[in-house]
C-alpha cells in the first residue's frame, strides 16, 4: 500500500526509548531534566492520512529565553492530521497565519516569520512584550520575528509562546552559522534539528499545514534531481528605502518608523520585495519559498519548502513557508481520530552501511584540553552511543546521543595528555576517530 513506503509517515522522529525534555534555566548551565516525552510519540495511518502525536518538545536543550519571556516549553498532548497526498492549491493562495503553519519531524511547531507585533503610527511606538490586542490593528508594518526576537531565542533558534515552543527559522544552532548573529550558545550550548551541509542534499526536517514537505537549506541545484547540491536561495530582498510609507508595490500606505538603527531595514515584512524567478534560475524559490523538485525521499518529484539561509548561513526571509502556502491548509490538530488507522512500525530499524559511510563526523576541538565535542553532520532517527577510550582501548566515558540531536560532550579535564578514541556505535558498525588531549 502507497501509505506504507510515504515519507509522511516514515520521516517521523519516533520515540521509542522514553526520551525527556531539557531545558536551561537562566543564571544555570546545567539543564534541567523535564518529566515531558520529546519528538513524536505515535505515527499513525489510514490510506488517506497520517496522524502525528507529539508533545511538541525537541530532544534538544531548549531555553533559556533572555528577553525575559517567562514561558519554558511545555506538553502540548497534540494529534496533527496530515494528508498522504498534498494537492496545489489552484484558487488564490492562503496566507500563513500566527500560530502554527507545519511541524517539524521531531514535532515542534514550527511559526511564520511574525511575531503578531505591527506598528501603531496612532502612538508611533511598537507594543513590546507579550503580545497584546491594541497590538495587533492596522497591520500595515509587521514585525519581523527573526529580526526583532533575537535577543528571546535560545542556542537552537527557538523558543515558547504560552508554552508551545517552535521555530519560526531554520532549526540549525546559531553557532554553526558561518556568521554568528548570536551568542547564547556561549553561555547555554545545545544543538538543533541538523547540520548544514552544503555536500549533501538537507533532510527532510518538517511538513507545512499544505501537507507539503520541508527540507533544510541544500538541495539538488536542478529540478530533476541533477547539477550537484547548491544553497536554495529565497527570491525575497530587501527593498532600498529609508522611509516606510509604501509597500513595493508602490502602493501608499500609512507610515511606519524611518529605517534607522532602532528600526534597522528588515525589522518588518513589508522591507522586503519579491522578485519572480526563472528557468535559467531552478536555485531560487517561488513566492511561497519553495519549488516542485526531485528530492532523495520524492525521486518522482514534489512540491517542497527549503529553510532558507543566506551564504553565511544565517537565516533568509521568509526563512521557511510563506508569506503564503502552495496548497491549501488542509493539515489539522484534532482531539481523537475517527477512522480505521495502522501504527506505524518500520519494517527494518537497522541503518544500512551505505547510511554509515555516509556520516560526517566532526571532533572539536582537536587537540583539546577541557572539553571534547562529538558531532554528526547527519540527521539521525536512532539513538547512538558514543564512547571515549584511552589508546589501550579502556572505556573512560560513554554519551547516548538521541535522536533529533546532532552533538554530544566528553569533559576532559581530569584526563592526562595523549591521543584518545571515540568511538559511535550505529547498528553492528563502529565509527572511530582518534582525538588529542593536550594540557
Amino acid at each position: 500500500m502507497q501509505a506504507q513506503v510515504s515519507p509522511a509517515i516514515s520521516s517521523w522522529l519516533r520515540n521509542t526509548n522514553n526520551i525527556k525534555g531539557r531545558h536551561y534555566k537562566s543564571g544555570n548551565f546545567t539543564p534541567i531534566n523535564d518529566n515531558v516525552l520529546a519528538n513524536v510519540q505515535t505515527v499513525q495511518y489510514s490510506t488517506k492520512n497520517v496522524y502525528i502525536s507529539t508533545q511538541g518538545v525537541p530532544s534538544y536543550i531548549t531555553g533559556p529565553f533572555l528577553d525575559g519571556n517567562p514561558s519554558v516549553a511545555s506538553a502540548q498532548n497534540a494529534i496533527f492530521k496530515f494528508p498522504l497526498n498534498p494537492e496545489k492549491n489552484n484558487g488564490n493562495p492562503v496566507s500563513t497565519t500566527m500560530g502554527n503553519i507545519g511541524v517539524f519531524i521531531n514535532g515542534v511547531a514550527l511559526f511564520d516569520y511574525r511575531d503578531g507585533v505591527s506598528w501603531k503610527s496612532s502612538t508611533n511606538s511598537l507594543c513590546g512584550g507579550p503580545i497584546k490586542p491594541q497590538c495587533m490593528g492596522d497591520n500595515v508594518w509587521n514585525r519581523d520575528a527573526v529580526k526583532a526576537e533575537m535577543k528571546g531565542f535560545d542556542c537552537s533558534k527557538g523558543h515558547p509562546a504560552m508554552g508551545n515552543y517552535h521555530h519560526h527559522q531554520n532549526p540549525s544552532a546559531f553557532k554553526l552559522d558561518a556568521n554568528v548573529v548570536s551568542t547564547i550558545c556561549n553561555l547555554y550550548d545545545a544543538d538543533g534539528l541538523y547540520v548544514m551541509d552544503s555536500t549533501k542534499h538537507s533532510p527532510l526536517i518538517g511538513f507545512a499545514y499544505d501537507g507539503f514537505p520541508i527540507y533544510g537549506a541544500y538541495a539538488y541545484k536542478n529540478l530533476d534531481g541533477t547539477g550537484g547540491i547548491v544553497r536554495m536561495k529565497s527570491s525575497f530582498s530587501l527593498r532600498n528605502i529609508t522611509t516606510r510609507n509604501t509597500y513595493y508595490t508602490g502602493a501608499s500606505v500609512t507610515a511606519g518608523p524611518d529605517v534607522s538603527a532602532t528600526y534597522p531595514i528588515g525589522y518588518f515584512r513589508e522591507d522586503y520585495q519579491y522578485t519572480a524567478t526563472s528557468a535559467a534560475t531552478p536555485d531560487y524559490l517561488d513566492d511561497h519559498n519553495g519549488r516542485f523538485c526531485v528530492t532523495p525521499e520524492y525521486p518522482k518529484g514534489t512540491y517542497c519548502y527549503f529553510a532558507t539561509v543566506d551564504e553565511n548561513l544565517n537565516s533568509a526571509f521568509p526563512y521557511i513557508v510563506g508569506p503564503t502556502f502552495y496548497g491549501p491548509i488542509v493539515v489539522s490538530k484534532v482531539t481523537t481520530i475517527s477512522e480505521v488507522v495502522t501504527t506505524y512500525t518500520p519494517s527494518n530499524t537497522g541503518i544500512s552501511l551505505q547510511d554509515i559511510k555516509n556520516i560526517n563526523v566532526d571532533i572539536f576541538p582537536n587537540p583539546a584540553s577541557d572539553l571534547i565535542a562529538v558531532q554528526l553532520g547527519n540527521l539521525t532517527k536512532d539513538n547512538l552511543q558514543v564512547e571515549l577510550l584511552d589508546i589501550t582501548g579502556k572505556s573512560i566515558s560513554k554519551k547516548t546521543l538521541n535522536q533529533g540531536s546532532t552533538i554530544v560532550y566528553f569533559d576532559t579535564q581530569t584526563l592526562y595528555s595523549g591521543e584518545y578514541i571515540i568511538n559511535i556505535y550505529i547498528g553492528t558498525e563502529t565509527i572511530s576517530k582518534k582525538v588529542v588531549v593536550q594540557k
